[in-house]
């Protein structure tokens, strides 16, 4: 059974980072283009502003700053009255060292969040 939000394992951090996707869309083309995440975890990223419809389980290159990850599409939603999708990736390699980890911007942004709200205790379970 898929996760639902509800479900989720891990908690997502809000983070606006400029990414480039590459892979192939829905009618089989080939594309690059900007985009950028809404919200990240060490599994998955929920990315903004994607101009192409993608097919569920497909994978995608998304990179950030020098680095580059692999992921696959969960779930795409269109956004009503634009051309634009959001798009859920679920990270393929999960070697615990997330796509977006360790950039200023990222560490600006958590730090800001964490301030914002209450802080949460720290787990070091496995996949927490």
């Amino acid at each position: 059974m898929p996760k639902t939000q509800k479900q989720r394992s891990g908690s997502r951090t809000k983070a606006v980072l400029p990414v480039r996707i590459k892979g192939t869309d829905s009618s089989g083309a080939p594309f690059e283009e900007l985009a950028h995440t809404l919200d990240v975890t060490p599994s998955g990223l929920r990315l903004g502003e994607v101009r192409r419809e993608l097919n569920l389980h497909d994978e995608v290159t998304v990179f950030y700053l020098q680095r580059k990850g692999q992921y696959r599409v969960m779930w795409t939603k269109k956004l009503k009255g634009t051309s634009e999708y959001q798009v859920g990736l679920q990270s393929i390699v999960q070697d615990g060292d997330a796509l977006w980890l360790g950039s200023p911007e990222a560490k600006f942004q958590a730090s800001a969040a964490q301030t914002m709200t209450p802080a949460q205790p720290v787990s070091s379970a496995p996949g927490a």
